[in-house]
């Protein structure tokens, strides 16, 4: 068998990912089974008995007064003001006195304690497990979906079923004002749409329920189960990944999750410094809760494993793709002109053509951007999608460089929102 075919593929098949392409057929299993059996492709259950205004909404904000009235905005939408409550963690800006205005609840905290600590701060002190049946924990830039509520709340009506997972899309307005901004950007949505619609709708699957994250910026818990859960793991920079972590540790039920239920938008960072501590946090956040808990041989902890062997592996050979390629290049230009009479230039090109890392690294990620592009229907992710391969190199570096931090330790959980693309709102 031909060398380069091989390593061609395992590139491939690396790239994409073991865990992608068997998630990815196991949703498509589920949506065939729901148009055999329904004659529709969305898993719902029956209209719930959970109303909103059983429904409590978490506001956890730290100088967010950009942002903080749209989402306020957003959230009334589904239910009243007073249902809202807004945990100003340590904010030195008007994000307080917004949310007042508006109507909301607000519980100023300081110093800041960090979103988690902000979350469990509002539970207890607004005795919200006790006086709501649901509770939605947003951020303080997420706007809803004009169904989120509609969508999410029937799937409490299965007694299993602990939290709905929303689905995450990104804010196109306002617009970037930068190239660099709308390429980031875009990317994050690329991510969104193939984790969410390749990965976790299969993961969310009744007999399987292996979703490794309940995302915390639009997320929706049984009250009941937060006097269970964990919220605040001293020095977590988030509390999402832990949160679920918690939910597949304890066996306290199922996580719901489909592409079409629950939407949510969040104002993604659009400058690289913004977009690199975001995605640090993230991977710090997720690292700090791998190792914190205790592998169990249940499904969820075979699935995670897979996908942390996968995100090492490939996290390794993109960081490395660029040098490799320069190698790779440079080599067979030597062998071609000859110049090289130690044969050493020779066997690198013929081990590791540059074809191979061309083919194997950007045509597999070219086509999780067509993926995306053909569910979202926006071109614009054939052209931002050239590029696409330099971030995802910037994800790996990030994800790998986190990893002895989390082992270290040394975070202290507190945290800074990115900067917002907006203006201050008025609250009247």
């Amino acid at each position: 068998m031909n060398w380069s075919v091989v390593a061609t593929a395992g590139l491939v098949v690396l790239l994409v990912g073991v865990n992608t392409l068997l998630w990815s057929a196991v949703g498509v299993g589920r949506m065939v089974h729901a148009l055999s059996t329904r004659g529709r492709g969305i898993d719902r259950a029956p209209a719930p008995p959970i109303e909103p205004r059983h429904v409590a909404v978490i506001v956890a904000a730290h100088n967010e007064q950009l942002v903080i009235m749209q989402t306020l905005t957003s959230a009334a939408v589904h239910v009243r003001p007073d249902q809202i409550f807004v945990a100003s963690d340590g904010s030195t800006d008007d994000t307080a006195d917004i949310a007042r205005r508006f109507g909301a609840n607000v519980l100023e905290l300081s110093p800041n304690r960090g979103k988690a600590g902000a979350i469990v701060a509002a539970v207890e002190h607004f005795c919200l497990v006790d006086r709501f049946d649901v509770v939605v924990l947003l951020d303080a830039d997420t706007v809803l979906s004009p169904d989120y509520l509609a969508t999410g709340l029937p799937y409490f009506t299965d007694p299993e079923v602990v939290a709905v997972a929303g689905r995450a899309a990104t804010i196109a307005d306002p617009r970037p004002t930068t190239l660099i901004g709308r390429l980031l950007v875009n990317y994050r949505e690329r991510v969104y749409v193939v984790v969410q619609f390749l990965v976790k709708f299969g993961q969310a699957a009744r007999g399987a329920n292996v979703v490794s994250i309940v995302p915390g910026f639009a997320s929706m818990y049984r009250s009941q189960v937060l006097d269970k859960i964990d919220i605040s793991a001293p020095g977590f920079t988030i509390e999402d990944y832990n949160m679920t972590f918690e939910i597949h540790s304890k066996s306290l039920g199922r996580i719901a999750f489909h592409p079409h239920a629950a939407v949510a938008y969040t104002q993604d960072p659009d400058t690289l410094h913004d977009y690199a501590r975001q995605v640090g946090r993230w991977s710090l956040g997720f690292w700090q809760t791998v190792l914190r808990h205790r592998w169990r041989a249940r499904p969820f902890w075979f699935s995670l494993g897979l996908y942390i062997f996968e995100l090492v592996l490939g996290g390794v050979m993109l960081v490395v793709f660029l040098p490799l390629l320069a190698v790779t290049v440079a080599a067979t230009i030597i062998t071609a002109g000859g110049t090289d009479t130690s044969g050493v230039s020779a066997a690198i090109a013929s081990a590791l053509p540059p074809q191979v890392l061309l083919i194997g690294v950007l045509l597999p990620d070219y086509l999780l951007t067509v993926v995306a592009a053909v569910i979202t229907r926006r071109p614009a992710f054939l052209l931002f999608g050239l590029a696409f391969p330099l971030v995802r190199i910037l994800d790996a570096a990030i994800c790998l460089r986190r990893l002895p931090q989390a082992l270290l330790g040394g975070s202290t959980g507190t945290w800074t929102s990115p900067s917002r693309r907006g203006t201050v709102p008025d609250a009247h």
